[in-house]
């Protein structure tokens, strides 16, 4: 028996959210039924509405989300009802080869992340006599939905769910995009360009690496101000700005490590990025372009010859069923800050509004809450 639900839904690119009633189909094998009690707004679902990555329209937007297991298909072992979860927009089977080498964040069913179903074939929603997919096979933009049980994990039921939402996405990516791929050592310079959510994460993952200088780079004066809070020893309006400061406190041996978290990224950007990190350094990307702007700009033998590294960023190459319960328990230890990342709490039906105040910088992470 199908589950109805208030959802967030996508008709057209260009189109505002649209919350209506949709169907919850009953779980297959694998999958369970989620109602969810959290979800973060983040800017990846925006770039559905704005055609920046394209997706399998209608969907169900959402995809950074926490909740309770209503009901289990055959064969599914992770969870069980009750179970407080958080969801993940990347899927962990444990069998492929990159999980068992154990590089989950690279799982194989992530090919699945865009396309209109799973493996399982079926659409996770309906509405208007259409069938509706969901964003990364979640859509936690809805009161209910059904996904599979390898993405989900079960979490305790002390964390709260605004928190938990935060661990489906954001955190860990920017946490483990200075943690795991920048690996700042004692002493270095960091900078981190764009403090939103994933760039808050990133400086905290910095910060707690013991980096002696952390540069925010934000053009919002709100979100500079509140990079401080959260461990930024510096904070710059631009590139220019930054490129002074890192030159004056390194004595011009630049920055150890730069975090680009910008919410849209653009080719051009990375002559800049390139001229503000030192020999040996890397460049972590953690943003999204256009898929129509392939092409970026570096000074080729300048960088190859100095040894420095550009390197992708996917899900802060954390392995989720093992990080997740550790960034846990660092947000249970004060080591990292979760609750005071969440600016403004919204109704399913103020998803619209929540984002037009992502766009005004208002926010370092906003979330939608059920009850």
């Amino acid at each position: 028996m199908t589950q109805t639900a208030k959802a967030a839904v996508l008709w057209e690119v260009g189109e505002q959210w649209s919350v209506e009633d949709v169907q919850v189909r009953d779980p297959a094998p694998g999958e369970a039924l989620v109602r969810v009690m959290a979800s973060g707004l983040c800017h990846s679902d925006d770039h559905g509405v704005t055609g920046d990555v394209p997706g399998p329209i209608p969907l169900v937007g959402g995809h950074e989300g926490a909740g309770i297991v209503e009901a289990v298909g055959k064969d599914v072992t992770r969870v069980r009802p009750g179970d407080h979860v958080v969801l993940l927009p990347l899927a962990v089977c444990g069998h492929c080869r990159f999980c068992n080498d154990g590089r989950s964040y690279l799982c194989d069913l992530n090919a699945y992340a865009q396309q209109p179903t799973g493996p399982t074939g079926l659409f996770p929603f309906s509405a208007r006599s259409r069938e509706i997919s969901s964003f990364t096979q979640l859509g936690t933009f809805s009161e209910y939905l059904v996904a599979s049980e390898r993405q989900m994990i079960k979490i305790d039921d002390s964390i709260s769910f605004e928190a938990a939402c935060l661990v489906g996405c954001g955190v860990p990516t920017g946490w483990g995009g200075a943690v795991n791929i920048a690996k700042p050592r004692i002493g270095d310079t960091v900078v981190v360009v764009g403090v939103g959510g994933v760039g808050t994460a990133a400086v905290q993952g910095a910060r707690a690496s013991g980096a002696a200088y952390i540069v925010a780079v934000d053009p919002v004066a709100f979100k500079r101000d509140e990079s401080l809070r959260f461990g930024a020893t510096h904070a710059c309006a631009d590139l220019v700005e930054a490129r002074e400061l890192v030159s004056e406190l390194t004595l011009n041996v630049m920055a150890d490590s730069v975090i680009v978290t910008v919410g849209l990224l653009e080719g051009a950007l990375f002559a800049d990025l390139a001229d503000l990190v030192a020999k040996g350094g890397t460049i972590c990307v953690t943003s999204v372009a256009r898929f129509d702007d392939t092409t970026i700009s570096i000074p080729i033998n300048a960088f190859l010859l100095s040894n420095k590294a550009l390197v992708g960023n996917v899900f802060g190459l954390t392995n989720p069923l093992w990080d997740v319960p550790r960034i846990f328990d660092m947000y249970k230890q004060g080591v990292l800050l979760l609750d005071e990342m969440i600016t403004r709490r919204y109704k399913l039906e103020d998803v619209n509004q929540g984002y037009a105040d992502m766009h005004a910088g208002v926010n370092i992470r906003g979330i939608l809450t059920f009850s």
